[in-house]
């Protein structure tokens, strides 16, 4: 099947939603070299550095091959993360944050998020569940992933528990991306087609230009990408949470983000 894409040349525009993803210190790293990345929440490809605490995630993982390791930092580490490689190729960090509440005054602001994340009619739900339009809540969570080669950067990314999750299927380190880079979007075991991807494209001189494609009947996208360039993909879902989900959060709708970044190689 086709894969849509549409392009927007959002250049340090406004954007509605604020994303949360793993920066790397360097993409790509010697054998013997720790890897060091932070974890950032901002918008645009960029924002503030967040450091490590604990209490703030339910996992902080890294994984090379059939191989795992725990993020073990101390508190108030910056980066983030600070740590050997799992072993040499490409390694994946991965960050389960626990679960944060947003406050929506009114319907408007809620209906810019809609749009700009392509969920569609959501009004017509909220009014058929008789939802007020005024002071709602919604409870959100991040999962973000981070492709570093290590030595050879040999390797493939691979799902690793993540209740939603963008994997890559091109490694940006070895392979040819001259037809572009592939990644899949997963919703628990299920993939996501038509779903939409917002990709962060980020230059030397940190202009970031946004674009937006939409996954396939196998729940894949497909992009062009530069040498020389970092990227940010990220996937939302939207759904009612679970009724004890709402009763401990007074929320109304629930949103998981899943955000992979990467680099390639000059």
């Amino acid at each position: 099947m086709r894969i849509f894409a549409l392009f927007i040349s959002l250049i340090a525009a406004p954007v509605s939603a604020h994303e949360f993803w793993i920066e790397p210190v360097e993409y790509q790293v010697g054998a013997e070299t720790n890897l060091e990345a932070n974890i950032v929440n901002g918008q645009e490809f960029a924002g503030p550095k967040l450091a490590y605490l604990p209490q703030r995630f339910v996992n902080f993982v890294l994984f090379a091959g059939t191989e795992s390791a725990r993020v073990q930092g101390r508190p108030g580490d910056m980066p983030a993360l600070q740590q050997e490689p799992v072993a040499e190729g490409l390694n994946i960090a991965a960050y389960q944050a626990n679960n944060a509440i947003v406050d929506y005054e009114s319907w408007e602001k809620f209906q810019n998020f809609v749009d700009h994340k392509d969920f569609g009619d959501v009004l017509s739900q909220h009014e058929a569940r008789g939802l007020p339009l005024e002071n709602f809540k919604e409870v959100y969570s991040r999962h973000a992933k981070s492709l570093m080669g290590v030595g050879n950067s040999e390797g493939a990314d691979r799902r690793v528990g993540l209740e939603t999750e963008i994997v890559a299927l091109t490694n940006p380190y070895t392979d040819d991306i001259s037809q572009g880079f592939q990644v899949q979007v997963y919703y628990r075991n299920d993939v996501r087609p038509n779903t939409q991807v917002e990709v962060f494209e980020k230059g030397a001189d940190s202009i970031v230009t946004i674009s937006l494609y939409q996954t396939n009947d196998e729940g894949i996208a497909v992009f062009p990408v530069k040498l020389g360039f970092s990227y940010m993909v990220d996937a939302v879902v939207l759904r009612t949470p679970s009724e004890a989900l709402a009763e401990r959060t007074g929320a109304v709708w629930e949103t998981l983000w899943a955000n992979l970044t990467f680099a390639v190689p000059q």
